[in-house]
């Protein structure tokens, strides 16, 4: 008689799959994107890297190799570059891209996708952060912006409409890294300048200054400016990049729309974790918390490190427009020295306001946070 257990089924081990990161490149029209997706495929590295472009200029004869056909019609055609990265263009954006790139999984391990200059990445942004059909295999690694040095303070010096936000600032303010271009066409002073309109605007992304957009491919490619699974917390990372967190950024604004701005914080102690998520859907949905001038605050970026009241682990909260999410990252090491840390980068944003709405969100002094059990 045969053992009925020879005749089960092994149990069967689901195959793990690395999820593939996406950087998102944009900067205003003539900033050097084109120039630095150029520079990335020709450089060693031993990354796979599949590019979409979604803007053909006359100026790149690889992207007039693979957008024009016959007739002069954009079409798509994936090309293969001896280093194994690929290329692609598209007449349509985001997901439809992406779902076709997918098609082509194990020819590369990571995904550049290049905006128009006129693009607003943050709607970009999200299709990669939070799509739920494409959130098991891909995920945002951050947004990488190029401003040219020397008309860049043009670009963000244009007057729009009144409650339009110029296109470059929108851009500088969802940076993750800043890549400030062609600094051999301006002088010293120039430079300066133009630093201190960006700075003015995002205080947090990494700025690195870049002659024909050429830099360490390190200091682009794994940002993890969406997630925890770098080497360092959320804010390690803030305080490398020189911000106070006790301090508002108001910024020497040379830049004319000064209603941009970046506002952070450091409260000492947790935070309710419903009262939290009420606090972020009243200010990125409703829009019901205004400013000392009774303006809305629009939040274009945001990021926290939050401690959760009878959560023994960090939580990192981020936003871009109207989107939000958290995780769940690493505990935290001492439980009385917790404290909840948020960089605002929005228009019209009231610091006051903020902080007094977020005190009141405080519901655990540090000496009184115990571990969940």
């Amino acid at each position: 008689m045969t053992d009925s257990s020879d005749e089960e089924c092994p149990e069967l081990i689901p195959a793990v799959t690395a999820k593939i990161p996406v950087t998102i490149i944009t900067g205003f029209l003539g900033a050097g994107k084109t120039t630095l997706l150029n520079y990335i495929l020709t450089e060693q590295h031993d990354k796979k890297i599949a590019v979409i472009l979604n803007e053909f200029g006359e100026g790149s004869s690889v992207e007039k190799s693979m957008s024009v056909g016959q007739s002069g019609e954009l079409y798509e055609e994936w090309l293969e570059l001896r280093n194994g990265c690929l290329c692609c263009s598209v007449k349509d954006n985001g997901v439809k891209a992406i779902e076709n790139l997918m098609m082509k999984r194990g020819k590369f391990d990571y995904i550049l996708l290049e905006t128009t200059g006129l693009a607003d990445p943050g709607p970009i942004a999200s299709i990669f952060w939070l799509d739920d059909e494409l959130g098991s295999d891909i995920y945002l690694d951050g947004i990488v912006v190029v401003v040219d040095s020397k008309y860049g303070p043009q670009h963000l010096q244009e007057v729009k409409p009144a409650g339009v936000i110029n296109e470059a600032v929108r851009q500088v303010a969802l940076a993750d890294l800043i890549l400030l271009n062609k600094t051999d066409l301006v002088s010293k002073e120039e430079l300066s300048d133009v630093n201190r309109q960006i700075r003015s605007i995002n205080s947090i992304a990494k700025l690195v200054e870049t002659h024909k957009a050429m830099t360490d491919l390190d200091l682009i490619l794994d940002l993890h400016a969406y997630d925890n699974n770098g080497e360092r917390s959320g804010l390690e990372i803030l305080q490398d990049r020189g911000l106070n967190m006790d301090l508002v950024s108001e910024g020497d604004s040379h830049h004319l729309d000064r209603t941009v701005t970046t506002v952070s914080f450091r409260l000492e102690g947790s935070m309710d974790a419903k009262e939290l998520d009420t606090f972020m859907q009243d200010l990125l949905w409703e829009k019901s918390i205004l400013n000392s001038e009774s303006q809305p605050m629009e939040i274009l970026r945001m990021k926290g490190e939050i401690s959760i009241v009878g959560e023994s682990k960090r939580v990192i909260v981020q936003a871009v427009h109207e989107l939000f999410d958290q995780q769940v990252t690493t505990p935290w090491e001492n439980p009385t020295m917790r404290a909840c840390t948020l960089v605002f980068i929005g228009r019209n944003l009231d610091h006051s306001v903020l902080e007094k709405t977020l005190r009141q969100l405080v519901r655990e002094a540090p000496s009184t946070v115990a571990p969940k059990i």
